[in-house]
């Protein structure tokens, strides 16, 4: 990525209005329509950092922890820290807007499936950091999935991973409860292996989205044993992609 680039556009916004500046960085990197490959990561790293600072406005206090949490998922040079700090201060005054920004990384990444996925899991992070997620999180998460083009049983399968709810750990494998053993456990395979790190990294998954895959494997394997227990069976993990 360009990073002068963004520093540039970080840096052009101290003089101006939160709103203001941060339109101004809408327009000048590819809202409508990329001009070149280092001007579109700047509009991905610009949309991705937008929609995390506002998500954590959806309940009305955009908190610290929130925004340690996303510089956790979303890893950039030390050098560049500031500059990302400054961009989601500008996003976190309110939630207007949010939508644009989710249909430029729909747009960004278009034929992606994978990284939609990673970049809603970035935000699950977030919105999850402080302990509670807030039903206007939530309704602000479900439909920056729907604009990603989402279905709302991946939806309901990433949520499941960072909120607990009493609802069937067969959504967590999007497997139907009248599924036999055999059905559940190769869905089970199948998941590992492709929410492995080297199976992401593969799919082109930057380096900066793996640090949810860990959880993400956390949690399917807590549906399977969950389901195995109900049924009698004997737990078998399979942690590990099958050769």
């Amino acid at each position: 990525m360009s990073w002068q680039s963004l520093k540039n556009a970080v840096a052009a916004t101290y003089n101006g209005g939160m709103r203001t500046a941060l339109e101004h960085l809408k327009e000048t990197f590819g809202f409508d329509g990329a001009r070149s490959p280092a001007e579109s990561r700047v509009a991905f790293t610009i949309a991705v950092v937008a929609l995390a600072a506002k998500m954590s406005k959806a309940d009305g206090v955009s908190l610290p922890i929130e925004a340690q949490a996303f510089e956790r998922q979303f890893s950039v040079p030390d050098s560049e820290r500031a500059h990302l700090r400054r961009l989601y201060q500008l996003a976190s005054q309110d939630v207007a807007g949010y939508e644009a920004y989710a249909a430029q990384v729909a747009r960004l990444l278009e034929g992606q499936h994978e990284l939609k996925i990673s970049v809603l899991e970035c935000l699950f992070h977030v919105a999850s950091a402080d302990g509670v997620l807030h039903p206007d999180e939530d309704r602000y998460l479900a439909h920056v999935a729907e604009i990603l083009g989402l279905s709302q049983r991946e939806f309901r399968c990433l949520r499941r991973s960072f909120v607990v709810d009493a609802d069937s750990p067969y959504e967590v494998l999007n497997v139907s409860p009248a599924a036999t053993d055999r059905e559940i456990k190769s869905r089970y395979r199948d998941l590992v292996k492709s929410h492995h790190p080297d199976a992401l990294v593969a799919k082109g998954v930057p380096p900066e989205f793996l640090a949810g895959a860990e959880r993400r494997l956390a949690a399917i394997t807590a549906a399977y044993e969950s389901i195995l227990a109900e049924r009698g069976l004997r737990v078998e993990r399979a942690l590990e992609p099958s050769q």
